[in-house]
Formats: C-alpha cells, sequence, structure tokens
C-alpha cells in the first residue's frame, strides 16, 4: 500500500473511475481529496444538481450503476414516469434514489450551509474516508459557445447530447469565485505529495476547475509531481465527447494533443500502450512519460493504474 497526500482533479464518470482506484491503492484514504468539477452544475425543477460531485460520491461509496454508467445502483423511475404524464421537463433523468439527494442538498444550501459542508456530510454519510470537495463554493457556470450562440452546458451535453458543433467555452463566475476552503487548505504547511489531473475532459471538466483563480498556481507552485492522465486512447475518447470537441476546436485529437493542453503545467503524461508511439513527441515537450494501460474496464484495472501513477510520481521525484 502507498501512503502519501494525494490531490486529484476530476469529472465525472471517467474521472471516478481513477478516483476509486487512488482510493483503494492508497494506504490512507483520507489523505485522498478529491476535488470535484462544479461548471456542469445547474438548477432543475426548482433542485441545485451537481452531476459531477454525484458521480465521486456514488462511484466512491460503492453506489453507482454500473448498467448506466451514470447515477445511482437499483434506481427507479417512478417521478419521471410521473413527470412525463404531467407534461413536466423531462429531458434530464432523475431517479427517485438520485432525487432524494438533489433534493436534501437544496434543502440545505437554502438553510445557509455551504456546497463543502454539504457535501462532506453527505460522503461522511455514505462511508466514504476520502474527502470530496466542490473547486468552489461561488457558482460557476460552464458554457458553450457555437456557431449558433451560447448554450448552457446542460442544455448541450444532455438536452441536446454534444450534437451542436462547438467553437469555445467560458465559465461564468469563475472570475469571481475562491478555492473551496478544502482545496486550500491542502496546499497549506506540507502541501500534497502528488497531484493526479484525471482522464475527464479538460475543457469541461478540468478547465472549470482551473479557472477559479488561484487554481492554477497552486498546482503550478506545489512542489508535487502534477500528473495527467490521457482521456484519448487511440485518437478517440473513452467516454463522452472530447475527441469531437479538439476536432472541432481545430486541435489533435490525440494523446499528444492533450498533453499539449496542459503543457506549462504538468510534470508527467500518462498515456496508453495504443499510443506508445506518441511518447517521444510528449517527451518533445519537457514531459515524463509513463505508457501503460489506461483503460480502466475492472476494479483492478483502476488500482493497479492508480499504483503505477504512485509509482511514477515517486520517480519523478527523484528526477
Amino acid at each position: 500500500m502507498n501512503r502519501l497526500r494525494c490531490v486529484a482533479l476530476s469529472g465525472g464518470v471517467g474521472g471516478a473511475k481513477l478516483v476509486l482506484g487512488l482510493y483503494k491503492a492508497m494506504a490512507d484514504p483520507a489523505e485522498l481529496l478529491v476535488v470535484a468539477n462544479t461548471g456542469d452544475d445547474f438548477d432543475h425543477l426548482g433542485l441545485h444538481i451537481c452531476p459531477d460531485i454525484d458521480t465521486v460520491t456514488y462511484t466512491l461509496g460503492g453506489l453507482s450503476n454500473t448498467e448506466l454508467g451514470w447515477g445511482r445502483q437499483d434506481e427507479s423511475w417512478a417521478f419521471m414516469d410521473t413527470l412525463d404524464a404531467l407534461g413536466g421537463e423531462t429531458w434530464f433523468n432523475l431517479g427517485d434514489r438520485d432525487l432524494a439527494l438533489h433534493l436534501e442538498r437544496t434543502r440545505r444550501l437554502q438553510s445557509g450551509m455551504t456546497l463543502s459542508d454539504v457535501t462532506a456530510d453527505i460522503a461522511l454519510r455514505f462511508g466514504i474516508d476520502a474527502a470530496i470537495a466542490p473547486m468552489t463554493d461561488h457558482q460557476v457556470h460552464t458554457v458553450v459557445e457555437t456557431p449558433e450562440g451560447s448554450m448552457a452546458f446542460q442544455h448541450y451535453f444532455v438536452r441536446d447530447r454534444c450534437e451542436p458543433k462547438v467553437t469555445g467555452f467560458r465559465f461564468e463566475g469563475a472570475a469571481d469565485a475562491v478555492p473551496s476552503p478544502a482545496v486550500t487548505k491542502a496546499f497549506c504547511g506540507n502541501g500534497p505529495e502528488l497531484i493526479v489531473i484525471c482522464p475527464s475532459n479538460p475543457f469541461i471538466s478540468i478547465d472549470p476547475i482551473l479557472a477559479v483563480p488561484g487554481m492554477h498556481d497552486m498546482l503550478e507552485q506545489s512542489a508535487a509531481p502534477v500528473i495527467a492522465v490521457s482521456p484519448i486512447v487511440g485518437g478517440k475518447a473513452i467516454k463522452g465527447p472530447t475527441g469531437k470537441m479538439m476536432d472541432e476546436l481545430g486541435m489533435d485529437a490525440s494523446a499528444e494533443g492533450v498533453a499539449r493542453h496542459y503543457k506549462g503545467l504538468i510534470d508527467g503524461f500518462v498515456l496508453d500502450s495504443v499510443d506508445a508511439n506518441a511518447a517521444a513527441a510528449i517527451k518533445g515537450l519537457g514531459l515524463d512519460v509513463l505508457v501503460t494501460n489506461t483503460v480502466m474496464k475492472s476494479l483492478d484495472d483502476r488500482v493497479v493504474l492508480a499504483r503505477e501513477i504512485i509509482s511514477f510520481s515517486n520517480q519523478l521525484k527523484q528526477n
């Protein structure tokens, strides 16, 4: 087992897979802080929805719906069926068990609790030893720019199924935000020993986190190795629209393209064995490279990858 202080930046499903691997691979899971993207958060049907926080929470709590790939296990859909019969908005699915979480979160936020406090308490109730923190307690909204105009992220991502062409992104409210208290605390004192940028979409999962003032500087100034894992394998995204977005933005939809996006912030880059021929070019960017299996089909895959990343970070510290 590996004892260290680790900070992981994560979006939803793809990032949560590696987060679970780190959680299982670390000697003390309490030393893991997951910084979750909240640019996806939005208010829907009067409820405050936090998709990425919930995905990480359900995953670490052993409650994720592996059949659907999102949401909570053993879900039922009476609420959505009834809403549909009433002519309500049903483009964003809310399972009955999931709905209870959104209701309680909204109630607590309206009572004056911060998103950090609500998130930490829910993680505790789910028996999670790691810390899960929103990137900020301020509201930051990812906006997708398209040739037809600006779109709220969930309208683009869920309602319109990522079909509109992307021309850029902006993060409304980010300039006025500050990192959440748990994030700031993690970088005080001795700070983390490892920082992992999970294989989440760089534009809509990681960039919103880095857009919070002070976040980029904390990573850049930390003595800990910053290691990013490519969400692109063999020119395609493991999940989601990363490859499509890179093509539409005029970028090379490849592991090397992702590495170039993070250049200047990261020390090491992890790419899949399928893309081993890109290792030399990525090293040419001034980055150390780990080539291994990054396609996490099983829990063992996740744990093995996490252990290899930890070992890689130890090598970087010695260089």
